[in-house]
C-alpha cells in the first residue's frame, strides 16, 4: 500500500504553496488506494511559533483534506506510526546516528563555531569548493572517547568520502536528476550539538521507519537529494520514490514570500474564498500534460530517455471537485518548472464554484446562512437580514457575487436605507439634468404606487417605467440613471427589477419619494 506524508515545520501559518503540498499527498494517496499522514518536523526550536500546528490542522480541516494518520487524532485512530512530533523521536534518530558511527560512515567534529568560520574563510581563500577541512575524521578512538568524557560539545558529520556506490538520482517530476554532490556542504552535519537532528537525518529515519513509499516536497530539496540517497545506502535502506514538486510564483514572477501579499492559508479562509475553489486553483498551478517517465533499467545507464506523451495539460481555469481531482491527477503530470498563481484565475474558479452551489435550493439555503452572521455584523440594526432576504438578495447579485463577502460588498443597500449624501451618490447627481431627475420621479412614483402588494412579485417593473419614459421624453440612459440613484445610491448593481422586487414595495416607494422631495427642494 502506498503511503505519503505532508511534514510542515511548524514555523507560522500553513501558506498556498504547503496546502497545494498536502494536496498532492492527498490526490495520490486517495488514487492509488493508499493513505497519508501527517508529520510535524519541530526539531529546529529556534524557528518555533506557537499555535502554528493548531493553524496548520485547521487550514487543512477547512479544506476538507482529511489525513488517514497523524497528529490529534482520536486514541486508536492515530495509526501505527506515532508519534508523529520529531522532537518526541529524539532516541531513534540518536541510534541511527550511532550506526552511522560504528561503520564508518559518519564521524564526530568537536570544531567550534569560531574554529569552522576560520576554516571556511582559509578554504576559500586557497580556491577550494569545500566547506570543511575533515580535521576531526582524523581523531583516534581515544581522542574522541577523552573528549567526550571532558564534556567536549561535538555534531556527527556524514563521512562522504566512505559513501558507497548507489544508483544515479531519479525522480518522479524531474526524471533523471545530476548527482550533483559539489553543490553540497562537505561532510553534513546529521546531528547537532544539542543532540537534536538535521531535517537530513531525521526525514530519512522517518521516512524509513513509517513505511513512506512515496516522499512528495519542494523543489527547493533536490540538491540535498543525493545526500539522501546516500544515507539511505549508508544505512543499507531502500529508499522512497521522490517527487520534488516546483515552487509557486507571484503574479510578477517573484518568488512567493510571506511578506508579500497573501500567501497564507488563513488569508483566503478570511477572505471568504470557497475551499473547493481554493484548492482547484493550486491543483491547476503546476498540473502539465500527463507523461510516461520511463525508468532507467540499468542502473549504470545515465543517457536521458525521452517521455511519451499521454494526456494534454487541463486548461488553468477547468472546474474541478476534489473527487475528479483524484481521477485525473498523476504526479507526472505535473510540470518541471515553476508556476505563477494568477489571483483572476481564483476568481473565476470562485464566481463558478458558487454558481454552481446556489444553482439549487439547498446550495442557495446554504450560502445564506453562511452569509448570515457576517451581514449581521456588518449591519447590526437593520431589520433586513433574515435567511429568507439573504437568499432573495444572493439571486438578485448573482453574477456580481465572486466572493460570498461580495454581498456585503456590492449589496449594502439591500440591507440599509441608502445615503444621498455619499460621494458615489454625489457624483451620479453631477451627471443629472436636475429637471431629468424631477421630472423622472414625479412621473414614476404614482405608476408605481398604483401596483398593490399582491401584484408586486409578478409586476413587469421595466415595462410599466418605459412607457414613463417614452411619454416624458427624458433620454434613457438618464432616466434609467435618475432611477438607480434614488434606489441604489450607486452606479452599479442588479437590474432595477430585481432591486425592487427583493426591497419590496414598501421601500421602493419610500426611496422614490425621498429621492424626489429632495429634487424638489434644490
Amino acid at each position: 500500500m502506498a503511503l505519503l506524508r505532508f511534514a510542515p515545520s511548524p514555523t507560522g501559518q500553513l501558506h498556498l504553496g504547503g496546502l497545494r503540498m498536502a494536496l498532492y499527498n492527498y490526490l495520490y494517496a486517495k488514487k492509488v488506494g493508499g493513505k497519508w499522514m501527517l508529520r510535524v518536523e519541530d526539531t529546529d526550536a529556534t524557528r518555533f511559533v506557537p499555535d502554528s500546528v493548531d493553524g496548520i490542522r485547521q487550514a487543512l480541516d477547512w479544506a476538507g483534506l482529511e489525513y488517514d494518520y497523524g497528529i490529534y487524532l482520536s486514541p486508536g485512530k492515530d495509526g501505527p506510526h506515532a508519534p508523529y512530533f520529531q522532537s518526541e523521536r529524539l532516541d531513534l534518530y540518536r541510534s541511527y546516528a550511532k550506526k552511522l558511527l560504528d561503520s564508518g560512515h559518519a564521524y564526530r567534529c568537536f570544531c567550534s563555531v569560531d574554529k569552522m568560520q576560520e576554516i571556511r574563510e582559509r578554504l576559500a581563500r586557497s580556491g577550494s569548493n569545500k566547506t570543511y577541512d575533515k580535521r576531526c575524521l582524523h581523531l583516534t578512538e581515544e581522542e574522541v572517547a577523552r573528549k567526550v568524557k571532558a564534556g567536549e560539545k561535538s555534531v556527527v558529520r556524514l563521512n562522504d568520502s566512505n559513501v558507497p556506490s548507489r544508483p544515479p538520482p531519479f525522480d518522479i517530476v524531474f526524471g533523471h536528476v545530476k548527482d550533483a554532490h559539489a553543490s553540497l556542504s562537505t561532510d553534513p552535519i546529521l546531528l547537532k550539538t544539542d543532540l537534536f537532528p538535521t531535517y537530513h537525518l531525521a526525514s530519512v529515519v522517518d521516512d524509513h521507519e513509517m513505511g513512506i513509499t512515496h516522499v512528495l516536497r519542494g523543489e527547493e530539496w533536490l540538491l540535498s537529494y543525493p545526500l539522501h540517497l546516500d544515507l539511505y545506502t549508508c544505512l543499507n535502506l531502500k529508499p522512497p520514490q521522490f517527487a520534488h514538486i516546483p515552487i509557486l510564483l507571484n503574479p510578477d514572477g517573484t518568488k512567493m514570500s510571506k511578506r508579500k501579499g497573501d500567501v497564507q492559508v488563513i488569508d483566503y479562509i478570511r477572505g471568504g474564498w470557497e475551499p473547493q475553489a481554493v484548492l482547484n486553483w493550486l491543483a491547476l498551478a503546476g498540473w502539465g500534460a500527463k507523461h510516461d517517465m520511463p525508468r532507467p533499467s540499468d542502473p549504470t545507464d545515465h543517457q536521458p530517455k525521452h517521455s511519451k506523451l499521454l494526456q494534454h495539460a487541463p486548461d488553468s481555469t477547468t472546474l474541478m471537485t476534489l473527487p475528479q481531482m483524484i481521477k485525473e491527477f498523476e504526479l507526472t503530470s505535473l510540470t518541471q518548472r515553476s508556476s505563477i498563481l494568477d489571483p483572476t484565475k481564483l476568481e473565476y474558479l470562485n464566481k463558478h464554484f458558487l454558481m454552481g452551489v446556489w444553482s439549487t435550493p439547498d446550495g442557495l439555503q446554504s450560502l445564506a446562512e453562511r452569509a448570515h452572521s457576517e451581514v449581521k455584523g456588518a449591519f447590526p440594526t437593520s431589520s433586513h437580514t433574515s435567511v429568507l432576504y439573504i437568499k432573495d438578495v444572493i439571486s438578485a447579485l448573482q453574477g456580481r457575487v465572486t466572493n460570498l463577502h461580495d454581498i456585503v460588498r456590492h449589496g449594502s443597500f439591500f440591507f440599509e436605507e441608502i445615503n444621498l449624501d455619499s460621494e458615489q451618490s454625489q457624483e451620479m447627481l453631477k451627471r443629472m439634468k436636475p429637471e431629468h431627475r424631477t421630472e423622472t420621479l414625479k412621473a414614476v412614483i404614482p405608476v408605481v404606487s398604483s401596483v398593490s402588494e399582491e401584484e408586486w412579485e409578478n409586476m413587469d417593473f421595466l415595462a410599466l417605467i418605459h412607457k414613463e419614459q417614452d411619454r416624458i421624453k427624458v433620454p434613457y440612459k438618464m432616466f434609467m440613471t435618475v432611477l438607480r440613484h434614488a434606489l441604489c445610491g450607486q452606479k452599479d448593481g442588479p437590474t432595477l427589477a430585481d432591486v425592487v422586487r427583493v426591497i419590496g414595495r414598501d421601500r421602493t416607494l419610500a426611496r422614490l419619494s425621498t429621492s424626489y422631495q429632495r429634487s424638489s427642494n434644490n
